[in-house]
């Protein structure tokens, strides 16, 4: 009765199962290894004392910048250069932006260094000056942003002297010397006075680091790809017994002549479900 299973048409019906369910079982197990990892990373960061509790280490020290190192204060000496403007980056519930100046340190290469947000809109407000000559700045360090990073504006078409975003790369457009791959911002107003309008902007926490948005959608889509295998599955068992059953009513005789058991199977997978049977199909089962 199953010999159906070994025509041509079965056996390209048989190789898709054959595929199709370990791939929906393996992506669906790499969705869960992701959602794991996000686990594991967040409850490791709730392990870890606050960063910027820690020591401040010299920059290099502290480079590239990654889930352990981001957060971390970092020291470094140079000489304010060009400054930009951050537009639409809010800050308790208000909208401002922050005041970016590149650091230029002995090495010629800069850092960029966000000292403070204001509100209202960048460009019609007043800046404070950044401080003259030599200095030494303390930040958390931050990875450079990307085009999934909040407040990021990626439209382009903005002013000149207007960053929108926080990046080595959007930079390295902008200015003549070599830019630091991450950025710092300064934890408390600047010395002397010069950025006491500004507010200090907190350092954010290392994307994937925590139970975010991406992790609950890592752990739907491992679902999803355990449904599909499920169902592509129950699937061809539907169609096996679909197709049994025609061949059993073609060898009793139940089938018009001329018509074959897959056409009797085919018309059969194609009929809507709660609709009223024929004599034949009422006679057979």
């Amino acid at each position: 009765m199953y010999r159906f299973l070994l025509t041509p048409r079965w056996w390209g019906i048989n190789l898709f199962v054959v595929l199709a369910i370990p791939f929906c079982v393996f992506m669906g197990t790499w969705q869960l290894g992701r959602f794991e990892d996000r686990v594991q990373s967040h409850e490791q960061a709730a392990k870890q004392p606050d960063p910027s509790t820690r020591t401040a280490e010299p920059l290099d020290e502290l480079l590239p910048v990654d889930k352990v190192t981001s957060g971390r204060p970092a020291v470094a000496t140079g000489t304010y250069a060009d400054q930009f403007l951050v537009p639409g980056r809010e800050l308790d519930e208000r909208q401002g932006f922050y005041v970016l100046n590149l650091l230029r340190t002995e090495g010629g290469k800069a850092l960029p260094v966000v000292r403070g947000w204001l509100p209202g809109t960048a460009g019609s407000v007043p800046v404070p000056a950044a401080p003259q000559g030599e200095v030494t700045v303390t930040g958390d360090l931050q990875a450079s942003e990307n085009i999934h990073s909040d407040g990021v504006e990626t439209r382009g078409g903005l002013p000149a002297g207007q960053l929108g975003m926080i990046s080595a790369a959007s930079l390295v457009n902008l200015v003549d010397y070599d830019v630091y791959d991450a950025w710092v911002t300064l934890p408390e107003a600047e010395a002397g006075g010069t950025g006491g309008a500004m507010k200090p902007v907190p350092a954010a926490a290392p994307q994937g680091s925590g139970l975010d948005l991406k992790a609950f959608q890592n752990l739907g889509y491992t679902g999803e790809w355990f449904v599909f295998a499920g169902f592509v599955l129950f699937m061809w068992f539907r169609l096996v017994r679909r197709e049994a059953e025609a061949v059993r009513d073609v060898a009793l005789g139940l089938v018009p002549e001329g018509e074959e058991a897959g056409d009797v199977a085919g018309s059969e997978t194609a009929q809507v479900p709660g609709s009223p049977k024929t004599p034949e199909t009422a006679q057979g089962s």
